[in-house]
């Protein structure tokens, strides 16, 4: 097998069903080549246990077997495989049967990709968002964890735009895009283009220290990159105004709660001349 796909592909190998689980749930690989008749496990089991797995469902599996039967074959398809190669393998069919699979997964991971992230920045666009805070909101329920939402909004976004033509009011998103990741990639949270020039970040377990923290190195990243700004009335450069909502979670509470309280206190910092950072905490009602 690794000399007909090792100059192609980064090949794992296993010598058992159990072992074959094992390595798919580490790697999680971009296709399985599977026997039916293996040690201990049978490839049929294998596969039905990838296919009832979340993370390893969409994983095409190719039957290769010595066997001859229609049955083991209908079998096979039925529990989800998508290919079924018959010993002896003639290596070129198997090299382009793989190429195809692997180039349909693929493309169904950036369409799914697509799905749920913003197509400028990479961020999780608004509609993902929605869901992921839907989550987290119930998660931290359980517990009556903190959770801090942050709401951030490009300071006089339109005149930069007016000045220098939408091309660099669509550099200039995507660089802050890519400066707010960097302030929250080590923390347990994430962050989302809520629509235009204005971002969010979710943050599980954030108190409201925590989220003040994260928010002034949000400030920082950017004031860093220096994107000059000759239209806006606070600052030669690009600059943010920012809003915080921190409550500890509640089962009677919902997203909404903290969104409407993080724009709020962003429209707070522009109130108070934009480039200001205004936090909120609040209680279930």
């Amino acid at each position: 097998m690794n000399e007909v796909l090792g100059d192609r592909y980064e090949i794992c190998f296993a010598t058992s069903g159990e072992q074959a689980l094992e390595v798919a749930r580490v790697v999680q690989p971009d296709l399985v080549l599977l026997d039916v008749v293996m040690p201990g496990m049978q490839g049929f089991e294998v596969c039905q246990i990838l296919k009832a797995d979340p993370l390893l469902a969409d994983v095409p599996v190719i039957f290769t077997t010595g066997l001859g039967d229609t049955e083991d074959e209908i079998r096979g398809l039925s529990l989800g495989a998508i290919d079924y190669v018959t010993k002896p393998i003639q290596p070129v069919i198997l090299q382009n049967r793989v190429r195809n699979h692997v180039e349909l997964k693929q493309l169904r991971d950036h369409l799914a990709k697509m799905a749920v992230t913003d197509a400028l920045t990479g961020l999780y666009n608004r509609r993902n968002l929605d869901g992921l805070l839907a989550n987290a909101v119930v998660k931290l329920a359980d517990t009556r964890d903190w959770l801090s939402v942050i709401m951030l909004d490009i300071d006089f976004f339109k005149q930069f735009n007016d000045a220098y033509g939408h091309q660099s009011g669509d550099r200039c998103i995507s660089m802050v895009a890519a400066a707010l990741n960097r302030a929250v990639k080590n923390t347990s949270g994430f962050s989302a283009r809520y629509g235009g020039e204005e971002f969010t970040c979710v943050l599980p377990g954030a108190d409201s220290a925590t989220a003040m923290e994260v928010a002034h190195e949000i400030r920082n990243h950017i004031g860093q990159l220096q994107i000059p700004h000759e239209r806006s009335m606070v600052s030669p450069f690009v600059t943010i105004s920012i809003g915080i909502a921190t409550a500890r979670s509640h089962p009677d509470m919902t997203p909404e709660n903290w969104t409407r309280i993080a724009d709020a206190a962003l429209y707070k910092a522009k109130a108070a001349g934009r480039d200001q950072i205004r936090a909120e905490q609040f209680e279930a009602a």
